[in-house]
């Protein structure tokens, strides 16, 4: 919980629908939320908006939570957004085949993955500290090398999963407990899968997508508790 001398923090957490890193600031005394374009399924309409992010970012802006309340910030004090990757991962790249899936497949999802680039810039224009994350993809080269990389390990949970942070106004994640993980799947043709995708492979197409996007326990943990005390404390030392 946040002491009398800590600073509430405004904190926007964009493009995530599961609240688990809006759930961590809420539980240290800040004014967080969620915002997507879907409806939340971490069980808190009241701090859940509806609506393209994008109308957000410049603070300075009215909206209403799931619950129907009515809210004003004039200015964000931290923005962590996890932009759709669909177009953006690497392990995308197949699917930019000309000669297996034809031209006008992929010039669709050109089409597609530069909106996405677009989208994913967007959140590095903004007027406050900021942490945009994404796996392993395009935006090393289209936007600039990410700040770190962190795995799920290094963060209490079993699992490997690279992970992509840019941050500006807020120093590097340390790692709060390092696990062991599960050995990898090995298939018959010699090839092998991380064990956790692996085990995300087997769930249907929707569940799937969700479980990969939805930002792992320890991670949203060392989020909230080190960028919470990075702002708010209020004589800390700015390197």
């Amino acid at each position: 919980m946040m002491n009398d001398s800590m600073k509430r923090l405004r904190v926007l957490i964009a493009c995530e629908c599961s609240q688990t890193v809006c759930e961590r600031f809420r539980a240290l005394g800040d004014e967080c939320y969620s915002c997507d374009v879907v409806d939340q399924y971490g069980g808190h309409p009241e701090w859940h908006i509806m609506r393209d992010v994008r109308d957000l970012l410049d603070g300075d802006c009215a909206f209403e939570t799931r619950d129907g309340a009515a809210h004003y910030v004039d200015a964000w004090d931290l923005i962590i957004a996890h932009p759709p990757c669909t177009y953006l991962s690497r392990t995308q790249n197949q699917l930019y085949d000309r000669e297996r899936l034809g031209d006008e497949y992929v010039d669709n999802r050109i089409a597609c993955r530069e909106r996405a680039v677009a989208f994913f810039l967007r959140f590095a224009r903004v007027d406050c500290p900021c942490a945009i994350e994404n796996p392993v993809g395009c935006m090393s080269r289209r936007y600039r090398p990410p700040t770190q990389v962190i795995q799920p390990y290094e963060y209490g949970d079993p699992a490997t999963k690279p992970t992509c942070l840019w941050l500006r106004g807020l120093p590097r994640l340390v790692p709060t407990r390092i696990v062991p993980t599960p050995p990898a799947h090995r298939f018959p043709s010699s090839n092998s899968m991380g064990a956790w995708y692996y085990a995300t492979s087997k769930l249907p197409a929707k569940d799937r997508a969700r479980a990969r996007s939805k930002t792992f326990p320890g991670i949203a943990a060392a989020m909230a508790a080190q960028w919470h005390a990075w702002l708010a404390e209020p004589f800390r030392l700015v390197p």
